[in-house]
Parts: C-alpha cells; sequence; structure tokens
C-alpha cells in the first residue's frame, strides 16, 4: 500500500507525522503536555464563574428581602394594617368591659357610647350613673339603639347603667354584677380614643393583666421644704420634662376587675371617705391600690386620645396643690409609698417611622 507523502515547512511526514520524529510515547507525552498546561486556565476560569455566581446569588437575595421589606411598608402607608391578634374580639378571652363615668353631660354620653360600640373588642358599655334622677326612657333607649346600630359586629355589646342615687367619685369603681369579661376599660364620658389605639391596649393589657395600662401618665418625686420631706404629684408636663412616669390615670386606663373589689372591699375606708369628701383624687387611690397589690409600675401606651369636654375637675383653681396634699395624706394612710415608677412606654411599631 502506497504512503502518502507531504512536505510541510521543508519536513517530511508520513501519514500526517513527522516520520524521523514519531514515536507513539512522544506523541501521547505531547497530547497530556496541551492538556497539562491549560488546566490551570480552566480551573481558574472555573473558580471565577463559581465566584460570579455566588456574588449574583447574594445579590439576588438582598434584593428579595430588599423588596419583602419595602412591600410591608407600602402597605401599612396605603392604608392596610395586618389584623390586630383574633384575641382582641375572641368571645373566647371576652374582650373587654367600657366603664363610662359620666355626671349631667348627656350629649358627651351619647357621642363616647356610639363611639365605643362601633369598637369590635368591646363586649359591653357600663354607665356609671351618680345623679339623684334617674336616666330617663328616652335617653335609655336612644343609647340602645345607638349600641346596635353602631355595632361592625354580629355579637353587639351588652349596655347597661349602672344607678348610684348618690354623687361619689367612689361610684366609678363598685363591682359591677354580670360581667363578662376580666378586662375593664374605664374612661371619662369626655374622653374619646380611637378603636385601633384601644385594641392596641388592650393586647399590651393582657401581656400584663394585673397592672393598669393607659394612655394619660402621671408621675410623683420626692422633694424636700424647710428640712421636710413630702411627695409632689406631677402632671403631663412634668412627665415629658423628667420622661419617667409611676401613674395611669383611669379617665382611660385598663385594669383587671378584681380591683374593683380590692378598692371597695380591702382598701382603708378612711381613703373612700377622704374621695367622697374632697371629691377629688378617686384616681389617685385606684393606682396606689394596683401598685401596692403588684409591686409593679404601669404600663403608658403611646396613642392620640380625644378629650371632647370643656371643662372638669383639672381645670379647676389649686388642682395640682389639691393633688399634691391627696398624694401625701394617701400614703401617710397607707404607711408607705407603694408607686414605682418607670420610663418605658407601649408603642405600636406599624405605626412608627423608626424603631
Amino acid at each position: 500500500m502506497a504512503a502518502i507523502i507531504a512536505l510541510r515547512d521543508g519536513i517530511s511526514t508520513v501519514n500526517g507525522l513527522n516520520s524521523c520524529l514519531y514515536s507513539p510515547a512522544k506523541e501521547k507525552a505531547s497530547t497530556r503536555g496541551v492538556f497539562s498546561s491549560r488546566s490551570p486556565l480552566l480551573l481558574r476560569r472555573i473558580r471565577q464563574l463559581l465566584g460570579v455566581g455566588k456574588v449574583k446569588l447574594l445579590f439576588a437575595l438582598g434584593v428579595f428581602f430588599a423588596i419583602l421589606f419595602i412591600g410591608s411598608k407600602i402597605g401599612s402607608l396605603m392604608g392596610w394594617n395586618p389584623h390586630y391578634p383574633s384575641s382582641v374580639s375572641s368571645p373566647s378571652r371576652g374582650g373587654y368591659t367600657v366603664l363610662i363615668n359620666t355626671w349631667k353631660r348627656n350629649s358627651l354620653l351619647k357621642q363616647a357610647v356610639g363611639h365605643y360600640a362601633s369598637c369590635s373588642g368591646a363586649d359591653a358599655i357600663r354607665v356609671v350613673w351618680s345623679e339623684s334622677d334617674p336616666p330617663s326612657e328616652s335617653l335609655k333607649a336612644y343609647l340602645k339603639h345607638i349600641v346596635q346600630s353602631k355595632s361592625q359586629t354580629a355579637h353587639k355589646p351588652n349596655f347597661k347603667f349602672d344607678l348610684n342615687e348618690e354623687d361619689n367619685l367612689n361610684n366609678r369603681f363598685k363591682p359591677i354584677e354580670d360581667l363578662r369579661t376580666d378586662a375593664i376599660f374605664s374612661v371619662d364620658d369626655d374622653v374619646i380614643v380611637p378603636c385601633t389605639t384601644l385594641d392596641f391596649a388592650f393586647t399590651v393589657w393582657q401581656s400584663a393583666p394585673s397592672t393598669m395600662v393607659g394612655f394619660v401618665p402621671r408621675m410623683h418625686w420626692l422633694d424636700v421644704e424647710d428640712g421636710v420631706a413630702y411627695y409632689k404629684y406631677g402632671g403631663w408636663w412634668s412627665v415629658w420634662w423628667m420622661g419617667t412616669y409611676s401613674m395611669v390615670l383611669s379617665k382611660a386606663a385598663f385594669f383587671h376587675r378584681k380591683y374593683l373589689d380590692f378598692y371597695t372591699y380591702t382598701m382603708p375606708s378612711s381613703i373612700h371617705d377622704y374621695v367622697t369628701r374632697e371629691r377629688n383624687c378617686e384616681d389617685i387611690a385606684m393606682s396606689l391600690l394596683v401598685a401596692n397589690a403588684t409591686g409593679a409600675p404601669p404600663i403608658w401606651v403611646k396613642g392620640k386620645i380625644y378629650e371632647i369636654g370643656s371643662s372638669g375637675i383639672s381645670s379647676l383653681n389649686g388642682h395640682t396643690s389639691r393633688r399634691n396634699k391627696c398624694l401625701n395624706d394617701f400614703i401617710s394612710l397607707y404607711g408607705t409609698m407603694p408607686l414605682v415608677s418607670t420610663n418605658l412606654k407601649a408603642v405600636d411599631a406599624r405605626h412608627e417611622w423608626f424603631w
């Protein structure tokens, strides 16, 4: 068989191989050398591709979580809010009873009852009536109708007056028969708390049901004058300036129903007599009672509330000095200072720009 002979660059080849230098061993070695010389480049390329892949994966994960975060913020800004825990309005947990203290302000009472009837967590609305004349039939009929019409749930709040012939501030803390809830929301007839804010405060109270949870913080501190130590009562501006509080007023606060019994049957009768005589400071007495029972501070819930009345006890001249006297007299009757100061407050983070 004839061999194919060709000339390439002056070197003869046989069947495409160098005839004089050809060796199977050399051919194998040379082939292996080609691949071995390329392998470092190939491995480096593979490592580069893997590195880029990791970077892309991390970047994609970052974008994904950023979208989730921005989406949740946009949702709340657009007016969508996640539902509050079902325990707020679940009959199994009882919701809360709104206990409204009123006195000769029927127009404000109508507004208050209509508003709180629309709150989904309200299981019942009780009105503490302390006038010599009972509420008129027309007023009772109007309020019962407005409770039925304003309620947003199938379970309509139970509405009832708790009648007292004597005008006495102790009446607002009398035990109530046929209560279905442990939670009491004590509120004045001229205070309106938005339902979402109220329901949030209820969830806070559920986390600490033995303490008071409210919207109106007050404070106390020890002062010395002419070598005599005494306690001073501080209003809102004192709380704002000092950054601390030790009371939340019962004009807008949650507490456990057991404190109605404690206030009426366990608290010293001398304090009842004091409140009756001075027509003031029943809220300070309740704060002292709860603090004495728990050894813990109350919880202030940050939230906007609206006072729709034009006047009240706090607007009278000498109100602060009377509160100072109440505080010191009550402490003397207790024989100790039970109030505990704190600087914590509960905030609904969904409505805050910054944590």
